[in-house]
């Protein structure tokens, strides 16, 4: 089987392509903007007619898309989660390869949900940002497009390769900062919000079972379980081996103070993270991944503590 991954270098990318190359029976070609792509090209701003005489030249069977972007205003989001996929859909469209595409949509599609609730695919996407509403309005190009076609839309990935960025990555970087500066608290806030976090190389199963199968529309892929963010802090600070304290600050986060990792001293010079999850998906999210399940035959292996643990280790290196 020909597959054509895009954004192989990404976050979700890179374990995606891990996944699909050690399948001997998998013919793997990297398309992207990285020098390291086998074949270069910006979904952004390159042609579907180019993109389309690529794809008969190539002929793949399967093109998967993890291309996109996370940050940046609603313009950038839109060229980047949007345009390109419309891009992607048109040369598929034009081209007579015949490919099934796999897309890779996310929760924050469906914005905030009621607290205790589990999200199935029928539910209404509310999205609650510029992100959220970039890729959902993929996902809707997608599910018109006529295509052979399934996303997926994945919730909180977490594991190796976690952005420092990311909520779970700067807890590790608050923590690893804690640890080298002997320091016996660590400050932190923003941790209400519960989220259904989903390891990177289950992710990766998932795209790959999807790739093999016929199943088509959106299907959730989580594990299924609302994880309250200090209690993921609790649990990096075992495995991290922090014998400190965690305090957490009191009453809402402040748009302009930080929200993890808040130093004890000379706050004004703290770096100026806005909120700890700014997905606009409210304080709790968790996945129905039924529908994987039954139509996917896949299930969540691996636990949020061996993701954590892998997190920290990386955090840990920099040490």
């Amino acid at each position: 089987m020909r597959v054509l991954l895009i954004g192989a270098n990404g976050y979700l990318g890179r374990f995606v392509a891990d996944r699909l190359l050690a399948d001997p029976a998998v013919q793997l070609t990297a398309l992207g903007r990285g020098d390291d792509a086998d074949v270069r090209f910006d979904l952004a701003s390159g042609s579907p007619g180019a993109l389309t005489r690529f794809l008969d030249a190539v002929h793949p069977g399967v093109v998967i898309n993890c291309a996109g972007s996370i940050r940046g205003g609603a313009r950038e989001l839109t060229r980047h989660n949007t345009v390109a996929v419309a891009t992607v859909c048109e040369a598929l469209r034009r081209s007579g390869c015949g490919a099934r595409l796999v897309q890779i949509g996310c929760g924050a599609e469906y914005g905030p949900s009621q607290p205790g609730s589990s999200t199935a695919e029928d539910a209404i996407p509310r999205p609650g940002g510029p992100y959220g509403v970039s890729k959902l309005a993929a996902t809707e190009l997608v599910l018109g497009s006529g295509l052979d076609a399934v996303v997926l839309r994945v919730f909180s990935p977490a594991g190796p390769g976690t952005p420092a960025g990311s909520p779970l990555g700067r807890l590790a970087e608050a923590l690893r900062r804690a640890m080298q500066s002997g320091d016996g608290e660590l400050k932190l806030g923003g941790l209400g919000v519960q989220r259904d976090f989903v390891d990177v190389r289950d992710v990766a199963r998932a795209v790959h079972a999807a790739s093999l199968s016929a199943a088509q529309g959106v299907i959730n892929i989580g594990a299924g379980r609302a994880v309250r963010l200090r209690d993921a802090a609790a649990v990096l600070a075992r495995v991290a081996g922090y014998g400190g304290n965690l305090h957490e600050l009191d009453g809402p986060v402040h748009p302009m103070r930080p929200a993890i990792g808040h130093p004890r001293s000379d706050p004004e010079h703290a770096p100026p993270i806005a909120y700890p999850y700014p997905d606009g998906c409210g304080s709790w999210q968790q996945a129905d991944v039924r529908t994987a399940r039954d139509r996917l035959g896949w299930r969540p292996r691996i636990n949020l503590e061996e993701s954590l643990a892998d997190i920290w280790m990386e955090a840990a290196c920099r040490i």
